[in-house]
């Protein structure tokens, strides 16, 4: 995978990101989700290097990027998981950028777009409803069907410890419900791979709770505080037609409560279009962004 993209760690404070970068063009930087690292988007970035600088990074916790422990409740809150993606363009030389984020990532891009308007040129939100509304829209049937955003804010080590017990099993399920197709028919077994390496370390796993006990409590105050501002930039909201969040949440409507400028599309497949279809994907992102 990456063929022909370069392999960077890069020190933004605290943390070590890891990254892939490829390509030439404007800068694009894309956020992988949960449960996975930045491998999720390298059938997607290949596609778009003749066209964009590609940037693709694990984020804290997560892949091969620095996974410190959670003392604070703080450590993997949006507000710092974005700071750490923001120096990093900036130390790869890009003050203006386009950011693309899948599931957890699309919740940082989210932030950064808050945090730093001048420096994100575009958002694009794959597959979610903003933090706010996942909490503040909940219905029996939202919950039962999101389960893990309240299994895991449990406090350490429950969470941990079970899904620690058989990990393989846990995040293999994740991909398959979420998914909607086989682990065999749905994921390149060298992404496979590199997801199986990731989820299997306990730091990980700690990382990922810790991600979604901030999610519950300190993302939702910064969340409120700006619930108030609009991200301004051009955003593009894209959805697995044939997904769960869809026929939970108008998607593009609820995106439209916190953007000024928002379009909204359907990918074939389900949550985990990136990697079953990208293509499509790799084509809606070019023709957002060079429109």
């Amino acid at each position: 995978m990456f063929e022909g993209f370069s392999r960077r760690r890069i020190t933004t404070g605290e943390v070590e990101i890891n990254c892939v970068v490829g390509g030439s063009g404007p800068a694009l930087l894309l956020l992988h989700g949960y449960p996975q690292c930045l491998e999720q988007w390298a059938p997607v970035a290949e596609r778009l290097t003749d066209d964009f600088t590609v940037v693709c990074s694990d984020l804290r916790g997560y892949g091969q990027s620095s996974k410190p422990h959670d003392d604070s409740g703080e450590t993997y809150s949006f507000r710092n998981m974005a700071a750490d993606q923001l120096q990093l363009m900036r130390e790869l030389g890009f003050e203006s950028f386009a950011v693309a984020g899948h599931d957890r990532g699309g919740r940082v891009a989210h932030r950064m777009a808050l945090d730093a308007p001048d420096r994100v040129s575009a958002l694009i939100p794959c597959d979610l409803v903003p933090t706010w509304a996942m909490y503040h829209g909940v219905d029996r049937t939202r919950a039962a069907r999101f389960w893990q955003w309240y299994f895991l804010p449990l406090p350490e080590p429950f969470p941990e410890r079970m899904i620690g017990g058989d990990p393989d099993y846990y995040f293999e399920n994740c991909l398959v419900v979420n998914g909607g197709v086989s682990i065999e028919d749905g994921y390149d077994a060298q992404m496979l791979a590199a997801y199986r390496k990731a989820w299997r370390d306990p730091a990980m796993i700690h990382a990922s709770c810790s991600d979604y006990r901030a999610g519950a409590t300190v993302d939702l105050e910064h969340d409120e505080a700006d619930l108030d501002v609009k991200v301004t930039c051009p955003t593009l909201a894209i959805w697995g037609g044939d997904g769960l969040v869809k026929n939970l949440f108008d998607i593009q409507a609820e995106w439209g409560k916190r953007c000024t400028d928002v379009r909204g599309v359907a990918a074939p497949g389900g949550h985990f279009f990136p990697e079953q279809h990208p293509q499509f994907t790799a084509d809606a992102l070019r023709e957002f962004l060079t429109a």
